[in-house]
């Protein structure tokens, strides 16, 4: 039997996450269409010490999370025009933009990345006990990989979105956190 890729070895997909050109349509998409929801809203994110490609940055997003079964759907809209994954050349649209994996361990995945010569994109803090790296592994824009080490705290957040996904009856699709 072949060896498990270093990525795969980290964990399974847990997210598939879009920058959709028009937000409330998709929005609007994936909840009446295709019957994904409620998304919780977390609005002008922006990471701690978020680096892309090594350099400060002060991205600012807003990302909409809900569950379709076991896996993540994200959808994100652009707050400025920082340097980011979400603009320039890694800003597509309307495609899938990025995977994310929950790694136990940063340090770890940022060694299964170098393995395998992925280029760390951006970096960053989540709260105060988490971290972040997005990373090329050779597919290019639209094809990158969020790895996150969860900040204490978010499994139960992660939960609640996932409990309210299960007998969802299509009203208040979208709700602030």
């Amino acid at each position: 039997m072949a060896n498990v890729g270093p990525i795969k070895a980290l964990g399974p997909i847990i997210q598939l996450a879009y920058l959709p050109s028009d937000f409330d349509a998709t929005l609007k998409y994936w909840t009446e269409t295709i019957g994904v929801g409620p998304f919780y809203l977390m609005e002008n994110v922006q990471l701690g010490e978020m680096k892309y490609r090594g350099e400060p940055t002060a991205s600012v997003f807003s990302i909409a999370i809900a569950y379709w079964g076991d896996i993540q759907i994200e959808l994100i809209r652009v707050e400025n025009d920082a340097p980011s994954i979400y603009t320039g050349e890694y800003g597509v649209k309307d495609r899938l933009h990025h995977v994310c994996i929950f790694v136990e361990s940063i340090v770890q995945a940022r060694q299964a990345c170098a393995a395998i010569g992925a280029e760390v994109l951006v970096e960053g803090k989540v709260g105060d006990s988490g971290e972040v790296i997005y990373v090329d592994a050779g597919g290019g824009p639209g094809h990158l990989i969020e790895l996150l080490q969860p900040m204490a705290g978010f499994e139960g957040l992660f939960q609640m979105i996932k409990d309210a996904a299960k007998d969802w009856d299509g009203s208040d699709p979208l709700r602030t956190l």
